[in-house]
């Protein structure tokens, strides 16, 4: 999981949410921007998937101008897309976003998980807390607060979303569980298509067909797949319609190997851990 700039992020719990007219104006330039942008494939539900094998950019640690080469540029919510680029926007649905959890705490504290009374924390970022997807009344709730983050991805300009952390059951305490997540992707699927984007499933390679059959996901977006041997279980669901980031904290072998069994199929990328913008220290981003 890689966090957008935390400073930059606008809560979701913050931003009212659109009336009927600016939903529809949304959704009409929405369409008007899928089809005047670059190519892809229609998945039947009238939105465009990005292009089999494009050259993708992940820039979540800060937008910068892509190269010429790249097809395909994912960008954290509060960026505008990149020009003339299928763009994907970055969307943390299923935990809080750093810097945001007053906000939550605030005006929706219903909605975040807790155990005993104390918040669930993903124990690698304890700044996010659990959004708690355990109820029927609860998703429909946070699909009404992310749902907005997806009007924002629409207005903007952005062809497809993915929203992140969607295996935040792992790390629940058991108090959720992955037909919980699904039936909250469900939700925010509909939403896209009916704002004419595009929506991913961010890893999670255990729900197998699932992505796609029940929450009606439309291509995959997978970190460290090859390190982690999961690679079959997107591309068996999803084709080539698949977004595979390895990094190099992992060393430039997994990287490799997923260059010479996939990279003429999908799309495969090395990024730096933290996403770097182009000319940061520490900034690495390689193509097949």
């Amino acid at each position: 999981m890689i966090l957008p700039m935390p400073t930059t992020r606008a809560t979701a719990a913050g931003r009212p949410q659109l009336s009927h007219g600016w939903r529809a104006a949304a959704s009409l330039l929405a369409a008007v921007v899928l089809l005047a942008g670059c190519g892809g494939d229609d998945d039947g539900d009238g939105v465009r998937l990005p292009p089999e094998g494009g050259r993708v950019d992940y820039q979540l640690g800060g937008p910068y101008p892509p190269s010429d080469e790249v097809e395909v540029v994912i960008r954290d919510v509060t960026a505008e897309p990149a020009p003339d680029r299928y763009g994907i926007c970055y969307v943390n649905a299923f935990q809080t976003q750093p810097g945001t959890l007053e906000g939550w705490q605030r005006e929706h504290e219903d909605l975040l998980l807790r155990d005993d009374g104390e918040l669930v924390t993903d124990p690698d970022w304890p700044d996010e807390a659990l959004l708690d997807t355990s109820t029927e009344a609860n998703r429909a709730a946070l699909a009404e607060v992310v749902g907005a983050e997806l009007e924002r991805c629409a207005e903007a300009g952005f062809a497809a979303v993915e929203p992140d952390n969607l295996d935040s059951w792992t790390r629940s305490h058991g108090l959720l569980d992955d037909a919980d997540n699904l039936a909250f992707a469900a939700l925010l699927a509909e939403r896209a298509h009916e704002l004419g984007l595009a929506i991913a499933q961010k890893n999670a390679p255990e729900l197998g067909t699932a992505g796609r059959d029940t929450a009606h996901l439309d291509f995959a977006i997978a970190e460290e797949c090859e390190v982690h041997d999961e690679c079959a279980a997107y591309t068996d669901v999803y084709g080539q319609h698949v977004i595979e980031i390895e990094y190099t904290d992992n060393g430039s072998a997994a990287f490799a190997a997923a260059c010479a069994e996939r990279g003429d199929e999908i799309a495969v990328l090395l990024r730096d851990r933290d996403a770097l913008p182009a000319g940061a220290d520490g900034y690495v981003a390689e193509w097949c």
